[in-house]
């Protein structure tokens, strides 16, 4: 992996930024949406990142999918789930976990080939729907569900990491949400700077936004990768314990200062289906009065319970240490 490590770093510095030109344009300005202020680009600093994927039924997957334009991306006929957990450090809007269970899709009339989708993109329109996103912060809610339609919600959140493992817990409600823990790959120091596009149920529509993260980062896949996914009992994650996810990860990442830009522009489309039964029965998110009446609160819950899982790492203080 090292030998792949040193022809592959030279390359990857050469890549251009997947920031676009709009938001470096935008650089400096001021905005003022739905009563949150902002200095453009809406961008991050210094938030370290774990991510994992892992397999799951294709079929069961797309029975979660609402409407009729996203389908699971295939690989080796199954389909992935995306967890993904950032520990937002430096933001407009204050300190915050983010914590993201989604499924790996593709955008469209027709369904996209295998593997292809990696290599183009664009072409197939390659992204994540996200099923659940809790928050540590009502702030959070507001801007991220308000502005951009992501399904947040403030829940008990950490993020630990120790010289061998990185860690993450969702508890919500006094119930388990999830608990992911990565074994720290091997130290490459690969140079990475990633696109993703985020599709998201809102108001029985389907919004698309994308995020940009440049990051020096450590990945280990297939035999390399080593993770511990245990779903919980709560509302946001009962979708997923459908999917039949396998234990052994596809991959897993750890990126220890990503800086991230999140696109101001987003499109959305309405959710449709062939009655207006079906089209009221579709699982299109929360309506507009979930927003309308929060703050812009910065305080977190407490820390999750970390003895909810059987051999989980030691948890947080309030302060966000690791104990």
């Amino acid at each position: 992996m090292k030998n792949l490590t040193q022809l592959l770093t030279p390359l990857l510095k050469l890549m251009p930024s997947p920031v676009p030109r709009r938001q470096e344009q935008l650089r400096g300005q001021h905005a003022f949406a739905d009563g949150i202020k902002y200095v453009m680009p809406v961008n991050s600093d210094d938030s370290p990142v774990l991510m994992a994927a892992f397999p799951i039924n294709k079929r069961a997957a797309a029975a979660v999918l609402p409407g009729a334009e996203m389908r699971p991306f295939s690989l080796g006929g199954k389909g992935l789930l995306v967890v993904t957990v950032v520990n937002y450090k430096s933001t407009d809007i204050g300190k915050y976990i983010e914590y993201s269970l989604a499924i790996a899709i593709t955008h469209g009339s027709r369904p996209a080939p295998p593997l292809l989708p990696l290599l183009f993109q664009k072409t197939f329109k390659l992204g994540q729907f996200v099923v659940d996103l809790p928050v540590s912060t009502e702030i959070s809610v507001k801007g991220g569900k308000g502005i951009w339609g992501m399904p947040k919600h403030q829940a008990n959140l950490d993020f630990v990491v120790t010289d061998s493992t990185v860690s993450a817990q969702y508890d919500q409600d006094g119930q388990l949400g999830c608990y992911i823990e990565i074994e720290r790959p091997e130290p490459l120091g690969l140079p990475l700077k990633l696109a993703a596009s985020n599709y998201c149920a809102f108001r029985n529509m389907l919004w698309k936004s994308d995020i940009y993260f440049e990051a020096t980062g450590d990945i280990a896949f297939g035999a390399q990768a080593k993770a511990r996914l245990i779903l919980g009992d709560v509302p946001g994650v009962e979708p997923l314990k459908a999917l039949q996810v396998e234990n052994k990860p596809v991959f897993t990442a750890w990126l220890p200062q990503a800086h991230g830009v999140l696109d101001d522009h987003y499109e959305a489309w309405f959710l449709t289906a062939p009655t207006q039964l079906e089209a009221v029965a579709l699982r299109g998110g929360d309506m507009l009065d979930s927003v309308t009446d929060l703050g812009q609160g910065q305080e977190w819950l407490a820390p999750p319970d970390r003895s909810r899982v059987p051999g989980a790492v030691p948890g947080l203080e309030p302060g966000g240490d690791a104990r």
